[in-house]
């Protein structure tokens, strides 16, 4: 019991030390030091106005402040210094009448929120911009002009940009280390889900839905050490760190590439282990050690000599072959098949075992050669430019952009909830705006559970503010605790956003203690204007021009479906021809692992969403699942050609290879006319394929016509994988073809 409790003491501190080190709680500190600086030098100065503004516009410019490449951050911080000025400066002339003052707040609010048209990056600056517009209401200046006002809130802005570059000259490595810490833990759960698959499991299904999600963060942390290693290394030339870490990255790529490519056919896998229970112990044990390995070398990260040994996987791969060995000399004649299939699973294993070792190797900061270092030219291709054109804003001008409705929704919300805080008279009736831009976003589901999270935080946060303003009467102690619930409130913004709300709520009502004696009336209205700003924003998610899933979820099928297609065509082209790899085969890899992931975060979302908006979600269901199912299959025939020796294509090879491309087509088609809206499903008329699968023929003929086991384990396996590829053709063209198209 003693032991069970230290450890869980021990787990605890090591997970607050790892916080601490984060750069999510470095970022918090920034901004604290950032907002802090201006205002104490303001009040030391008789300037508080000045110093007021400043820290306004440091705030403001924080959120565009994301991991990535040092000048995309430079250039995120700049541009939101300019918006918040110019708004700022708009914001100081609206001292008007309400007449005029509800179509212009509701103008602007949507002019900033169609920024984020321009992507992830563009969502955070308009983030900022639509701060400086809410928090316009909160303050205006007495003894500056507005010009002067608003050019101090951009020179606040140069402060936090100052801060951060200077930060990060300071830690350059921080964002690159956490990053890759991180795609090392979600690696290993991978591995780790995997291995529970091995074998008959009553919950096969959920084990399913957990990969799909776990290979989403995957590729969104691979997307984000794209953008860190490829274009940082780019501009700052042939860095040992950064080359080291970019090869890595690419093996932790390839071993995500491999863990996805195990064998599809469940039932042929779960007979075998049914019968030899002793290889599923051994496969899991083996897979469980790769986990293991991986968080161990996630915690131990730049301390290469305290790394796992090898020998235990060594070990464990050398049990394996003599079971597959002791099981063929047993079953050599009547089993042959499941003999091949044993020895290529455990060539995968082997597999992951050398790129395992390879990151041992390199994390051990050896000396490069020129041969280890890979070209710009070919890294470029894996990083997606953001499209700037400004005809992107005339396509995306319609009630068919999720974006557009979304800033229309947001503009009609935020001129509600200030017409709500003007009628009843309240304190702060831009608190409810406030609490409305931080709550809605495009997605349904987020927006539900923000708005539950930020209602339990700040009534959490008011029950501990009310205490504490009555234990403590020292304004100097109410502006410590301020600044400190401020950075934990930014630092758990992402890990937990209802921690974050009651920190927030903290944050306030400490800041709100110093300038107001009747603080409990402060915390009694801010209490009622988060509970309207929510409630505004769920009722308008809920209602207002709604951005349902299923209304773009065929695009999504479809893209997925688009990048797996080019994917095949790359794997079944370098097949027939070989030669070395080409890089257009790695680029369609990643895609199609982007797009996969892509159509699994939009199906998580419609899942979320009210049932009688998951229109079709079972045939959906089964899409999506399918799309995953022959990316499974397509990284097993990638992984396998790229690292073996493989015969000569056969006429069957171009013919079956073709008949899938022509499945695939044909189903792209269908879902260009098909949004799963209002289209029911029908009994297919379609007459059976006249084309039938040799796969039992092909896989004889070709062990009949030669000895070698070789050329027996890739026969297996390409004909395997390519009967498998061909019937997940089938079942997406069958469940598509039912569709009725008006």
């Amino acid at each position: 019991m003693t032991i069970s409790i230290l450890a869980l003491i021990s787990k605890h501190i090591k997970e607050l030390l790892e916080f601490f080190k984060s750069t999510s709680f470095s970022k918090a500190v920034l901004i604290g030091v950032a907002v802090t600086i201006p205002i104490v030098l303001g009040i030391l100065t008789q300037q508080f106005e000045i110093g007021l503004a400043l820290c306004f516009g440091a705030f403001w410019c924080s959120p565009s402040d994301v991991s990535g490449r040092l000048k995309h951050k430079q250039i995120g911080i700049l541009f939101s210094a300019v918006l918040v000025v110019v708004i700022s400066f708009i914001g100081g002339y609206l001292n008007i009448s309400n007449f005029l003052l509800f179509p212009i707040l509701g103008i602007l609010t949507f002019c900033i929120a169609f920024i984020s048209i321009y992507g992830f990056r563009a969502s955070l600056i308009s983030f900022s911009g639509l701060l400086a517009l809410v928090l316009s209401f909160a303050h205006t200046s007495e003894n500056l002009e507005v010009y002067q006002y608003a050019l101090c809130i951009g020179i606040g802005g140069i402060w936090y940009l100052t801060l951060s570059t200077l930060w990060y000259h300071i830690n350059p490595k921080a964002q690159t280390e956490e990053a890759l810490n991180e795609t090392f833990l979600l690696t290993a759960d991978f591995l780790d889900t995997r291995r529970q698959l091995i074998g008959e499991q009553p919950n096969r299904a959920d084990l399913q839905n957990q990969l799909m999600t776990l290979q989403s963060d995957l590729t969104e942390h691979h997307e984000t050490l794209r953008e860190i290693l490829i274009l940082s290394r780019k501009s700052s030339g042939k860095s040992n760190y950064q080359s080291r870490r970019l090869l890595v990255f690419i093996q932790l790529i390839e071993m995500l590439e491999t863990a996805v490519a195990n064998p599809v056919n469940y039932d042929k896998m779960d007979l075998l282990f049914e019968k030899h229970p002793e290889f599923k112990t051994d496969f899991q044990n083996l897979i469980f050690e790769f986990s293991h390995q991986l968080r161990a070398i996630a915690n131990t990260i730049n301390k290469s000599k305290r790394f796992p040994s090898n020998n235990v996987l060594s070990q464990a791969i050398k049990t394996l072959e003599n079971d597959i060995l002791k099981f063929k000399d047993e079953n050599y004649i009547e089993d042959y098949e499941h003999y091949l299939m044993l020895q290529n699973l455990l060539d995968y294993q082997i597999k992951q075992f050398e790129k395992l070792k390879k990151i041992k190797w390199l994390l051990g900061n050896p000396k490069l050669s020129s041969d280890d270092f890979i070209k710009n030219d070919k890294l470029r291709r894996f990083i997606d430019e953001q499209d700037y054109n400004p005809k992107l804003i005339l396509r995306n001008f319609s009630f068919r952009s999720t974006i557009f409705k979304h800033s229309l929704r947001l503009a009609v919300v935020v001129m509600l909830g200030y017409g709500i805080g003007i009628f009843f008279d309240f304190q702060n009736p831009y608190w409810i705006i406030l609490t409305i831009i931080v709550i809605m976003r495009p997605s349904y589901g987020l927006t539900k559970t923000r708005s539950k999270d930020r209602i339990i935080g700040t009534l959490i946060g008011a029950v501990l503010a009310s205490g504490l303003v009555f234990l403590i009467n020292n304004p100097y102690m109410y502006g410590a605790f301020g600044v400190l619930s401020l950075v934990i409130a930014f630092s758990m913004v992402q890990k937990n956003y209802k921690a974050s709300a009651t920190f927030i709520t903290l944050s306030v009502i400490f800041i709100y203690a110093i300038l107001q004696p009747d603080i409990l009336k402060v915390i009694q209205f801010r209490v009622i204007d988060t509970i309207i700003g929510a409630a505004l924003s769920y009722t308008a998610m809920r209602w207002l021009w709604p951005a349902w899933s299923f209304m773009e979820i065929g695009d999504h099928i479809k893209d997925s479906l688009k990048a797996n297609t080019a994917f095949f065509k790359s794997i079944s082209t370098y097949y027939q021809k070989k030669g070395n790899i080409p890089t257009s085969l790695k680029v369609n890899r990643k895609e199609a692992f982007l797009q996969t992931s892509n159509l699994s975060s939009a199906f998580q979302r419609m899942a979320q969403e009210p049932e009688s908006k998951q229109n079709n979600i079972d045939d959906i269901y089964e899409l999506v699942v399918i799309n995953h199912s022959f990316l499974s299959s397509l990284a097993s025939l990638s992984t396998y050609i790229q690292n073996h020796v493989t015969t000569e294509a056969s006429e069957d090879f171009v013919i079956i290879s073709d008949k899938i491309n022509t499945n695939l087509d044909t189903v792209c088609s269908q879902l260009k006319v098909i949004n799963f809206e209002n289209q029911k499903t029908k009994t297919s008329t379609s007459k059976p394929d006249a084309f039938k699968f040799p796969v039992n023929s092909l896989t004889s003929d070709a062990i009949s016509q030669t000895d070698s086991e070789h050329t027996h384990k890739e026969a297996h396996l390409i004909w395997e994988q390519l009967y498998w590829l061909y019937t997940l053709s089938e079942k997406m063209l069958k469940l598509t073809s039912r569709y009725t198209v008006d």
